[in-house]
């Protein structure tokens, strides 16, 4: 068994493991048909077949790809959690170059995955903003 960070594409299965991690974190459950194609467009990091972190991408009609609703399991305790979301943002960053996007936005409120896009180099703004939604 190989122990490293393993970043792949989601698979269809994967999206009830991550709605397992929402709820546990006290997320909203995302509904497949609000997740870029259909929940399909997204990555996981694992290691030995365990999902650590994923996230969905945003494609627009832009230079801006939208990185959000990173989660975690909150099971894993490994000290290379860390390691596993930097991986998953540096990847991205690398397929949004690949994409000739000019800005990866994404929108979070923890205080860890904050810190660890500062420490990636992204830009904070340290004012408070909220998420305006409205269901239609």
């Amino acid at each position: 068994m190989e122990d490293k960070l393993i970043f792949r594409p989601l698979k269809e299965e994967d999206y009830e493991t991550i709605c397992k991690w929402w709820k546990w974190w006290r997320w909203p459950i995302i509904p497949k048909e609000v997740l870029p194609d259909n929940g399909k467009s997204g990555f996981m990091v694992e290691k030995n077949n365990v999902p650590i972190v994923s996230g969905f991408l945003y494609l627009t009609n832009s230079n801006v790809i939208l990185l959000e609703w990173i989660v975690s399991n909150p099971n894993y305790k490994d000290k290379d959690r860390k390691e596993a979301i930097k991986l998953l943002i540096n990847n991205v960053e690398k397929l949004c170059i690949n994409m000739e996007a000019k800005w990866v936005f994404s929108i979070g409120r923890s205080k860890h995955l904050i810190k660890i896009h500062e420490e990636l180099g992204w830009t904070v703004d340290k004012k408070p903003s909220y998420e305006i939604i409205k269901n239609i």
